[in-house]
């Protein structure tokens, strides 16, 4: 657990990660190797943290678009991949389908 504090959801100066930005992250750490996740699944763990009992079940749909923004601050700031067809994207240039993993370390 502390790796995955360290690796996403807060910095030591106290400026704390978008909640979004936090939720992908702690599903990364959680996902085994590096194996790759859906912005939707993303979305429902995001989305089952801010749910009432009058939201309908597919409440994880208002997050998609919060999810994809934040997956581009991530990438852009070099903490994960965007894949597009199993290959990493261009996070300023990307349409379609995709799926989130963390950096590989080999990446320079």
């Amino acid at each position: 657990m502390n790796e995955e504090q360290k690796s996403g959801a807060t910095s030591a100066s106290g400026a704390a990660d978008d909640p979004v930005a936090t939720a992908i992250m702690t599903l990364l750490a959680e996902s085994d190797g590096g194996k790759a996740i859906t912005p939707e699944s993303a979305a429902r763990v995001y989305a089952e943290t801010r749910r009432r009992k009058s939201d309908p079940p597919d409440l994880w749909r208002r997050y998609l678009n919060a999810v994809r923004q934040q997956s581009i601050h991530l990438a852009r700031a070099g903490r994960i991949e965007i894949l597009r067809k199993g290959k990493p994207a261009d996070p300023n240039d990307f349409k379609g389908v995709y799926r989130l993993r963390l950096k590989a370390d080999a990446d320079g």
